[in-house]
């Protein structure tokens, strides 16, 4: 395993642009997603596919995602970032939002969005919220946070451990939703 600990570090402010979601009312159909914390999962997966919903011409250019973009969850208690991937959909983001758009070719987006939800990162991210009701991260905090700067193939080996990580627990936690229906099944025959 790599070790993070002996390696340049560089803060996100010097790496990235960071700027704050869009504040607007959502229509009931649209052009554009307005994307919110109730899209995505606790690790920042997308689980629904959103529907459009603001008008194009009622949006500055300036505030639409490009491909690449890393939405950080900045607004209560599930904090996480994601990497816009672009696709289908045009789409700015939310308020709850900060917006970190990569300036340094140096720094892979799925790299540094996995470094903002890194265990360790999560805590000291959460350790300076704001607020006990709602907490809040300020765009400062992030902006000040130190990424280790590793190579390309590092990075991409950080991404990949990443995702079999993710995959091996979702077949642990398959194997033993199997097995609990597997008991149950037994149980249900005993007491027959």
């Amino acid at each position: 395993m790599l070790l993070l600990r002996n390696k340049v570090k560089i803060k996100v402010l010097e790496i990235a642009n960071l700027r704050t979601g869009l504040f607007a009312k959502p229509l009931s159909m649209g052009d554009v997603v307005y994307l919110q914390s109730k899209h995505f999962d606790e690790q920042g997966n997308l689980i629904t596919i959103p529907h459009a919903d603001l008008n194009y011409s009622d949006i500055s250019e300036k505030h639409l995602l490009v491909p690449g973009d890393v939405v950080f969850a900045s607004k209560g208690s599930k904090n996480f970032a994601a990497v816009f991937e672009g696709g289908n959909f045009a789409a700015v983001a939310s308020t709850s939002f900060f917006v970190i758009r990569i300036t340094d070719s140096r720094i892979i987006p799925e790299y540094l969005a996995w470094f903002l939800n890194y265990t360790n990162t999560q805590e000291f991210i959460k350790s300076q919220a704001k607020g006990t009701s709602m907490p809040s991260i300020s765009i400062k905090v992030i902006e000040n946070v130190e990424i280790p700067l590793l190579t390309f193939e590092e990075q991409r080996m950080m991404i990949q451990i990443a995702k079999l990580r993710v995959r091996e627990k979702d077949i642990i936690n398959q194997l033993q939703i199997q097995k609990d229906k597997k008991i149950q099944i037994q149980i249900s025959k005993l007491l027959k």
